[in-house]
């Protein structure tokens, strides 16, 4: 199992936002988790990179095998965690390309032999982002929505992690920097051995991910799991109220 997720119990300022979730990530799988706002979603990702104002109270994380409950954002990353945020910062005095190089540990001034120098051109085309225009630019500067989506994940691939968690990356995107988000992801999962959460209110990213399973948050825990097929189709039907409480009643 890549990720363990136990009994997770997470306080910001003394509350309790997270009350006892568990999921399990496996090699090559993609999750799916769904919500309605406040249900637990960004919290989760957020305490799974290890956010330090995220305190766990209780429960574990534990990646490959090793117990990373308490470890700091900088010693995830180097594990292979990599997160993309709902909404990516812009970040003025560094160029785009630079931090991408930086991300896949090449040092863009003064390269080493063997280094890929031409690493951050490479991403940039994957996410069909023209090189010539945005390897210059301050990072997410007067970037659209869809743009700044699109610069997050040539960083995350550059990185080359073993699990992507991504929160929301079909927010505030148009339709064709949807297609462009979604047909990246598809084709790096496919050709990389990595696994991804993905955190989403809809459907339309998730027909080009195809998850192989959908948990549904609300009130700090997961309340629903099932497949892809079973659960979206209900969801964007009757709603997450609705769901749980037929869940509920079911058993």
């Amino acid at each position: 199992m890549l990720l363990e997720v136990k009994d997770l119990h997470v306080s910001v300022e003394g509350k309790e936002l997270l009350k006892g979730v568990d999921l399990s990530v496996g090699n090559k799988e993609i999750i799916a988790v769904m919500g309605h706002n406040a249900s637990g979603k960004t919290t989760l990702a957020l305490t799974l990179m290890g956010f330090p104002q995220y305190k766990v109270t209780s429960g574990e994380v534990v990646f490959e095998g090793r117990d990373v409950t308490y470890q700091t954002i900088d010693e995830r990353a180097r594990l292979g965690i990599a997160l993309a945020f709902q909404a990516p910062p812009a970040i003025r005095g560094i160029k785009l390309g630079d931090i991408i190089s930086l991300a896949g540990g090449v040092n863009p001034w003064t390269p080493k032999p063997g280094d890929d120098i031409e690493l951050a051109k490479k991403m940039l085309e994957r996410v069909d982002l023209d090189p010539s225009l945005y390897a210059t630019r301050e990072v997410n500067v007067g970037f659209s929505g869809g743009e700044r989506k699109r610069s997050e994940l040539a960083q995350i691939f550059a990185m080359r992690p073993k699990l992507m968690i991504l929160d929301e990356p079909d927010s505030g995107v148009d339709i064709d920097s949807l297609k462009v988000v979604g047909n990246s992801l598809k084709d790096y999962f496919e050709n990389n051995d990595c696994s991804i959460i993905i955190i989403t209110h809809h459907r339309y990213i998730l027909e080009y991910l195809k998850p192989n399973k959908v948990h549904v948050m609300s009130g700090g825990r997961v309340v629903i799991s099932g497949s892809y097929d079973d659960l979206v189709e209900r969801i964007e039907s009757i709603g997450y109220d609705q769901l749980i409480k037929e869940e509920t009643a079911n058993g």
